[in-house]
């Protein structure tokens, strides 16, 4: 199985991604990680579209994901919500061809988050826009902070709930 890891922000988020990379890898399946920070990817508005259609790192984005088989999201609470990065991300996935619910539609979807807000709002966004556009989130989800560190054999469950449902 192919699974591509989507970390919305640095520093501790960045750390959980590459924990579950480790857990999905340790489990025999093709991961990877794509740090939305460092793909720096435009700010999308129709204007930018208009002007410049879509840009390369976006077809080879949304190609990577449509590649892709099972998806874990990984975002920090922003404001209640959503992080920049991901939401731009997914703007412009939205627009990137013809067949862009490829990128989204039945695949299977982990929600996590290393927040020190709580992260239970960034986790019920990202369920509610996740399945607004075609995923099947798994119902478990991972919540992590300073006080508490990943719990490795709930991590591995999830994920053997994410490969069952490729």
């Amino acid at each position: 199985m192919k699974i591509s890891i989507l970390v919305a922000s640095n520093n501790h988020n960045l750390k959980l991604a590459q924990q579950l990379n480790q857990i999905v890898s340790d489990m025999g399946q093709n991961s990877q990680i794509i740090d939305l920070v460092e793909e720096d990817l435009p700010l999308y508005t129709p204007k930018f579209q208009a002007e410049y259609g879509i840009p390369e790192k976006i077809k080879l984005l949304a190609k990577t994901i449509i590649d892709t088989e099972g998806m874990i999201f990984v975002a920090p609470e922003y404001n209640g919500s959503i992080p920049p990065t991901l939401n731009n991300a997914i703007a412009w996935l939205s627009v990137s061809g013809d067949d862009w619910r490829g990128c989204f539609n039945g695949k299977p979807a982990i929600i996590a988050t290393y927040s020190g807000g709580g992260g239970q709002y960034v986790l019920l966004a990202m369920r509610n826009q996740l399945s607004y556009i075609g995923m099947n989130v798994i119902g478990r989800q991972i919540i992590t902070n300073g006080n508490k560190p990943l719990n490795i054999d709930s991590a591995k469950e999830i994920v053997k709930q994410l490969i069952k449902f490729s």
